[in-house]
């Protein structure tokens, strides 16, 4: 699969969206935290160095655990400027989150997600793999 596109767009809650799908590849975690970042930083809606390492830690999960030796599905990233404040979505279609025999253990990178945002929700949609939504505190 090599696919790689990134959307900005309006809608009537969102005050500006960023959509991107891409691959499960390092490559995509360094796109994903730069475009996501930048984001933030256009929008002066949250830290963006914290939204950086939240979004690399949440893409990197699905890099490294979404998919066991069947054909990696890609993963989508979303981000939503609201009034609110900045909400980011990390979706992949793979396993879910199920133990992974071949990791060398359980990482850190939900907990400093969890340090990081202000709100985080991880879902299990039902057509498979999993969506991690961060909502980002308002910046000071």
């Amino acid at each position: 699969m090599s696919y790689r596109e990134t959307l900005v767009s309006r809608t009537a809650t969102d005050v500006d969206r960023l959509e991107m799908r891409l691959e499960l590849t390092a490559e995509s975690v360094r796109q994903a935290r730069r475009e996501v970042a930048e984001f933030a930083r256009r929008h002066e809606l949250a830290n963006p160095g914290d939204v950086a390492l939240a979004v690399s830690e949440a893409v990197t999960n699905a890099v490294v655990h979404a998919h066991r030796g069947d054909e990696a599905k890609g993963m989508r990233v979303v981000a939503c400027a609201r009034e609110t404040g900045l909400v980011v979505v990390v979706r992949d279609y793979g396993v879910g989150m199920s133990p992974n025999p071949d990791s060398p253990g359980p990482g850190l990178g939900l907990s400093v997600i969890g340090a990081l945002a202000a709100e985080v929700n991880i879902e299990r949609p039902g057509d498979g793999g999993t969506r991690l939504r961060i909502r980002f505190p308002l910046a000071a």
